[in-house]
């Protein structure tokens, strides 16, 4: 089990009222093995266990499948503005047909000298978009994983169990 998220003391009066969202992005007991393996084609199949490799390096969690097609890895307790708490994923990828997705929780605001070294990507406001592995620079999506890892604790309570 998760602990509650810590709370700036302007939000600590919205914590008793809060209510549990239920998102459509969930944690299941889905294979992530499973998951890896039936991605087409196999271009799609490599990238996915590279990047596979590469969060359980940097993370040191096991990887959960997220709803149907996000491996994610540790998760944490986020507030809505309305005190409403949800849970999601730490951090994780996804294989999509344009290429894959990482998804670095607390977003890239301060990351721009790492993304210069990175490689040809698009950004979401937490989502960085890959046309593919070949491109770009594995060392720096470490770093970039564990950066987010670390600015998404100063706010909020992550578990990587």
């Amino acid at each position: 089990m998760i602990a509650e998220a810590k709370l700036p003391k302007e939000k600590a009066s919205k914590k008793a009222s809060s209510k549990k969202v239920v998102i459509k992005t969930t944690k299941s007991d889905a294979s992530v093995s499973e998951y890896v393996n039936a991605l087409e084609p196999q271009r799609a199949r490599d990238d996915a266990q590279v990047l596979l490799d590469l969060f359980v390096d940097a993370t040191g969690a096991p990887a959960k499948m997220w709803g149907a097609s996000i491996v994610g890895f540790g998760e944490y307790i986020y507030y809505r503005a309305n005190g409403d708490q949800g849970l999601m994923t730490a951090t994780g990828f996804s294989m999509r047909k344009s290429g894959p997705v990482l998804y670095i929780m607390p977003g890239y605001p301060d990351y721009q000298s790492l993304l210069d070294q990175l490689g040809p990507y698009k950004l979401g406001k937490s989502c960085l978009y890959l046309k593919n592995l070949n491109d770009v620079d594995l060392e720096v999506i470490k770093k970039l994983i564990k950066l987010g890892l670390k600015d998404l604790e100063k706010n909020h309570e992550v578990s990587m169990s």
